[in-house]
């Protein structure tokens, strides 16, 4: 109750003066948010705070998109992402609305934050704790200890200089102008990529993998992938890994919650099959169980499936079949959910597994389009920090396997995937895991093609479109799509791109965008932001 107060109380400061010719009720405009992911509920929070009659369709039965939860029965496990970073943008989004986030949702940062595993040799169960970093630095290689102060030195400047442009959005060249842009261009670097940057720091190839494998989080390559995104790692260390008591489909289950208290219709298996345009400009939004008249729509789901489903050929001249056809997009992952019995008190939260030939195997992925046959693997053991995700005595054990998108030398059939579940078991051994089939109660596997037919997901590249620097900026799709009128995006096809915190970030790009095109209030979405100190979430969830 305090908090819809406290809501209340924050909504009337920014409530617009009626005018005198139409009754308030009647100006009411209309948005709809087609996807009930990360992003669109995010933004569908900050909508309906404003004062906009907001309704979201959702496809499947649950809110949260691919930061949903599997339930099934002793057994939960979260869809896609695992790692929750950089709670600031979150934070600030739910105080923004009135709640606190730390009542909200609980989390719990995790120390170490993960292991990284080398097929190589060692290990690092990597941690904020900068002594402890160096002793195990000191293991793998003696002349690198030291690196990585500098390294988190100097990216702390790097993200002070790159926050205001993840933070704005690039609607046109003359965005590049911007005084806060040039500041940065010294910390751009074009011509290297995150690899090379990291072989400025270290010379131990393992812990330029342990310290640039993040680019994962893109779908891409370290070594293909801007030098930019140096940011990534310095935010686990700086601002930590952690954990949403539940997982992360429960951050997306409590945002539905909330936007519901702030008036946002949400509708689940309601899938969008059509858009009612005047002109380029969406008038409503057919489903099979209705019809939605819109002033604007905020798009959510995939961006490529969404555009060529939803909006005819010749209404988005920028982004074209043909077009979508000649865009990198982001690789694929092969999953597991396994609900076992027994416990692995050994293995930690989150485990990267680094082949030997890690570059050889990204290069199969990116360039070559074939599956590697010794791949290197991620692993969830979620249970080790949070019991309540299977029965007293069970585990969850959630595996990633980076793969290629799907396209002509690599489509998936049965076949395929009982070939590459049963060498993912095989270099599950790898860490320990040994015998995990005698113990499986439950198990699904998500392929590529399933990414693509069941859920959505353009070609299978979970990761949405690639972050290579010709499809960043200005040249990634608008949140204030370019081809249309009174239609935006958010989530990991536009600006800034994936991941959650960018994810996050993109709702609030969006929102001050719309929001102005209908003279909304928007004031709110700022007023709360602090522009250098971290939040007190960051402060008080330490050891929690």
């Amino acid at each position: 109750m305090m908090r819809l107060i406290l809501a209340s109380r924050m909504r009337a400061k920014y409530e617009p003066k009626p005018s005198n010719s139409l009754p308030r009720s009647m100006k009411k405009k209309k948005i709809v948010v087609i996807g009930a992911g990360p992003g669109g509920l995010a933004a569908a929070m900050q909508l309906g705070f404003a004062g906009a009659e907001v309704t979201v369709l959702e496809a499947k039965s649950v809110v949260g998109g691919r930061c949903s939860t599997i339930h099934a029965g002793d057994y939960r496990f979260d869809l896609g992402p695992t790692f929750y970073l950089y709670p600031r943008i979150l934070k600030e989004i739910f105080e923004s609305v009135g709640y606190d986030i730390d009542q909200v949702i609980p989390m719990k940062r995790l120390t170490p934050q993960y292991r990284v595993a080398f097929e190589a040799g060692g290990h690092l169960d990597c941690t904020h704790l900068l002594d402890d970093m160096d002793a195990q630095i000191a293991k793998l290689s003696p002349e690198d200890v030291g690196q990585l102060k500098k390294y988190l030195d100097h990216n702390r400047v790097k993200l002070a200089k790159f926050r205001p442009i993840l933070e704005s959005p690039f609607n046109s060249l003359k965005d590049y102008l911007s005084p806060s842009l040039m500041a940065a261009v010294p910390y751009v670097k074009p011509w290297m990529s995150l690899g090379q940057e990291l072989q400025r720091y270290f010379k131990d190839p393992r812990l330029v993998i342990a310290f640039s494998f993040q680019a994962k989080y893109l779908g891409m390559s370290p070594f293909r992938c801007p030098s930019l995104f140096s940011i990534l790692s310095f935010l686990e260390y700086e601002y930590g890994v952690y954990h949403p008591i539940g997982g992360c489909g429960q951050v997306s289950r409590r945002m539905a919650d909330v936007a519901q208290e702030l008036g946002c219709t949400i509708r689940l298996n309601e899938p969008v099959r059509k858009l009612q345009f005047s002109g380029k400009r969406v008038t409503a939004v057919e489903t099979d169980q209705g019809t939605y008249q819109a002033d604007a729509i905020v798009i959510n789901a995939d961006f490529a499936h969404a555009m060529q489903q939803l909006v005819p050929d010749e209404l988005r001249p920028r982004w074209t079949d043909r077009k979508l056809e000649t865009k990198r997009f982001s690789c694929s992952t092969f999953m597991m959910y396994l609900g076992l019995r027994g416990q692995f008190p050994d293995l930690p939260h989150h485990t990267i597994y680094i082949s030997k030939d890690y570059e050889g195997n990204l290069r199969q992925i990116e360039q070559e389009k074939c599956l590697p046959t010794e791949p290197s693997f991620y692993v969830q053991n979620a249970c080790v920090s949070d019991p309540s995700l299977a029965a007293p005595g069970k585990s969850t054990l959630y595996v990633l396997v980076p793969v290629p998108h799907l396209s002509p030398q690599t489509p998936w059939d049965a076949k395929q995937t009982a070939a590459y579940r049963a060498l993912t078991f095989k270099r599950l051994e790898s860490i320990g895991l040994t015998g995990l089939e005698d113990r499986i109660e439950y198990e699904k596997i998500i392929t590529p093609a399933d990414w693509k037919d069941d859920y959505s997901v353009y070609r299978g590249a979970t990761f949405n479109l690639a972050h290579n620097l010709g499809q960043m900026l200005h040249k990634r799709p608008h949140n204030k799509f370019e081809d249309l009128e009174s239609v935006y995006l958010v989530g990991g096809g536009t600006h800034p791109g994936s991941g959650l915190p960018v994810i996050y970030e993109s709702s609030r790009i969006t929102c001050r965008q719309l929001l102005s095109e209908f003279d909304l209030p928007n004031g709110f979405i700022d007023e709360l932001k602090p522009l250098n100190a971290p939040s007190p979430l960051e402060s008080t969830l330490v050891n929690r």
